[in-house]
């Protein structure tokens, strides 16, 4: 399964993004490989509408099964991500992946209510 992040950075030890849309980085964890990827999203900060949707098509793009975030995405967003069956998780605003990841396998993390 691969799991998306939203992070400000490109490693273990960043720091999860509480915003979605206009995340620094998404960093993805394909659990079955023990592989780390990441996508820079930081050109999308200039952008004044849609920041959210296209950062779903990057996480769409990218095959993940799994958002793991602070917030969660906006309208916009949450419908792209619900036509991809993305189980998505919030509130793990300013833990570090690793500690997101953990909260995530011990179920400390809340479901987000667009996901499918």
């Amino acid at each position: 399964m691969k799991i998306a992040f939203t992070t400000n950075g490109t490693d273990w030890d960043a720091r999860i993004d509480p915003r979605f849309g206009r995340t620094d980085y998404l960093l993805f964890y394909d659990e079955d490989s023990k592989t780390m990827s990441s996508v820079d999203n930081r050109e999308i900060i200039n952008v004044e509408h849609g920041a959210g949707p296209k950062t779903a098509q990057k996480i769409f793009d990218n095959g993940a099964q799994v958002l793991i975030t602070g917030n969660g995405p906006g309208g916009n967003a949450a419908r792209i991500l619900d036509q991809m069956e993305l189980k998505i998780y919030v509130g793990a605003g300013g833990m570090t992946v690793r500690e997101a990841y953990n909260a995530y396998l011990n179920n400390q993390l809340k479901q987000g209510v667009n996901n499918a």
